[in-house]
């Protein structure tokens, strides 16, 4: 049916009819009072969603702008880098320092696991020379659906001395992520996940040790330069053109992020994801992360019956029920498929969605009850 497909992906996430809405009105222009007044909003919102003090930079790119603009404002050719890579997007911190000419270290784990702390330390430790400048991490790995401790990781990164970059792209606005009282020197996001927009935002806030680490770099980037950028947020303005409708957008956003409040927001994710997977359990299906403490609230990744292929799995749901579901990434194409339950999504919706991939499963030929995965998910949620 014509504009019913409903997203269930990592991202871009649904959007609130209220900040489409917004969205959809007349440019403002960026140097105006009006624009300023709602800048000034956004960025002490933004504050509140990181967890800081710290000011936020708000750059027109997506979430790996921001990752990029982390790594171009703190790394010199020759530096030492570690990575800790647990999916994708764990992997694309260790091309981006590369890329700037660092010397890249990584830790990999295989897809589904999580990076083991005492790994860290042991690394860590052997660094006797305090080398290492820089360890990147993500908190919330939806390639895979596995979380990382970054609370323990990062106190670690910082007994070593080194600087801890995070990627919260797909976890601030959805799980418990305290920049400030984890000592997290650099964080990140973008706006198409927790914040119910479209994608186009990212963000990068930084402490004082990452800025003294700032200074030191030789060659910032010109359009992600951090000083450049800090500048305009303490002005209220921003250091470029930027996507205009996006940002009152976000302002909406942010405005229903506050009116729920984090910590209701992230019961609500974790009570969806935490009851999708007794539903698919239910269903008798495997979740690719069975160890449930390190399972993401932001995607399920789910392996596909015998005989029943990904593709036409989602292929069906998207057919029949306007619901569209991830594919696997990499070497996981076609051996999963990923259920999102991030930034705009409700219980109804989680509902809407096993019914349909019950349905769609049953159409296909896997034999089950039906009516199991909405019963063991309705019977979470009432909880």
């Amino acid at each position: 049916m014509k504009d019913k497909t409903f997203l269930m992906i990592p991202g871009p996430t649904p959007v609130p009819e209220s900040v489409l809405l917004d969205m959809a009105k007349h440019p403002i222009g960026h140097r105006s009072s009006e624009f300023a007044k709602i800048l000034e909003s956004v960025y002490a919102d933004l504050k509140y969603v990181f967890q800081t003090k710290n000011d936020v930079i708000v750059y027109t790119a997506s979430g790996t702008g921001a990752m990029d603009a982390a790594l171009s404002n703190l790394v010199n050719p020759g530096d030492k880098v570690l990575s800790l890579v647990i999916g994708n997007f764990g992997q694309r911190w260790a091309k981006i320092a590369a890329a700037l000419g660092a010397e890249v270290d990584i830790i990999e784990v295989e897809p589904g696991k999580a990076i083991d702390p005492k790994t860290l330390k042991e690394k860590l430790d052997s660094d006797v020379n305090k080398e290492i400048k820089i360890v990147t991490l993500t908190q919330n790995e939806t390639s895979t659906g596995v979380t990382n401790d970054v609370k323990t990781l990062v106190s670690m990164i910082r007994e070593h001395g080194a600087l801890s970059v995070v990627d919260g792209v797909t976890s601030l606005g959805a799980m418990t992520c305290k920049m400030d009282e984890w000592g997290i020197d650099v964080l990140v996001s973008g706006s198409q996940k927790g914040f119910m927009i479209p994608p186009g935002l990212s963000f990068l806030a930084a402490n004082e040790r990452a800025w003294e680490v700032q200074k030191q770099c030789k060659r910032p980037d010109f359009y992600f330069n951090w000083e450049t950028n800090r500048k305009s947020v303490i002005a209220n303005s921003t250091a470029f053109t930027p996507a205009v409708n996006l940002i009152v957008a976000l302002k909406t956003a942010l405005d229903m992020i506050k009116e729920e409040g984090l910590d209701n927001i992230i019961i609500r994710h974790e009570k969806i994801a935490k009851g999708l997977r007794e539903a698919i359990r239910a269903i008798g299906l495997k979740l690719f992360v069975e160890n449930d403490s390190i399972a993401s609230t932001s995607i399920t990744a789910v392996l596909p019956p015998d005989n029943i292929t990904v593709p036409d799995i989602r292929k069906t749901l998207k057919e029949d029920y306007d619901i569209v579901v991830a594919n696997g990434q990499n070497q996981l194409k076609d051996k999963i498929f990923r259920i999102g339950t991030l930034g705009f999504v409700s219980q109804r919706d989680a509902i809407t969605a096993v019914g349909s991939l019950e349905a769609a499963l049953h159409k296909l030929g896997h034999k089950f009850e039906l009516g199991q995965g909405v019963a063991a998910l309705i019977k979470y949620l009432n909880k």
